[in-house]
């Protein structure tokens, strides 16, 4: 009968790969994910702001956690969608002016889960 380390045990009760060289468990560390496997898995904010804009206002799309060129082809197709500028950087998208509501209209278009606060 072979005897099983206590690690081996949990690492198979909840299916966690076991590390051979140190015997520690070793999750993957999630990456982020493309738009087609994010879809309709996280919430998406969309915020109205005017602090440090002169009095402008812009449209930013937050809690992306998509790659960086994933994330620039979305914010290109958003961006052309509204007809307005824009940037996209650091898992945000900046459309300048208020489209709150179609940049909302695109993003459920498109599967995602998205709210407007």
């Amino acid at each position: 009968m072979d005897l099983l380390d206590w690690k081996d045990k949990l690492g198979a009760a909840f299916d966690v790969p076991v590390n051979e060289n140190n015997n520690e468990s070793t999750p993957e560390p999630e990456a982020p994910a493309d738009a087609l496997t994010q879809q309709g898995k996280q919430m998406i904010n969309i915020v109205l702001e005017k602090k440090g804009r002169n009095g402008k206002q812009a449209t930013i799309v937050t809690d992306l956690n998509l790659d960086d060129e994933t994330l620039k082809d979305l914010a290109s197709e958003l961006k052309r969608h509204c007809g307005v500028g824009g940037s996209a950087r650091g898992g945000e998208i900046l459309i300048q002016g208020d489209a709150r509501n179609k940049v909302l209209a695109f993003l459920k278009g498109k599967g995602f889960k998205a709210r407007i606060i």
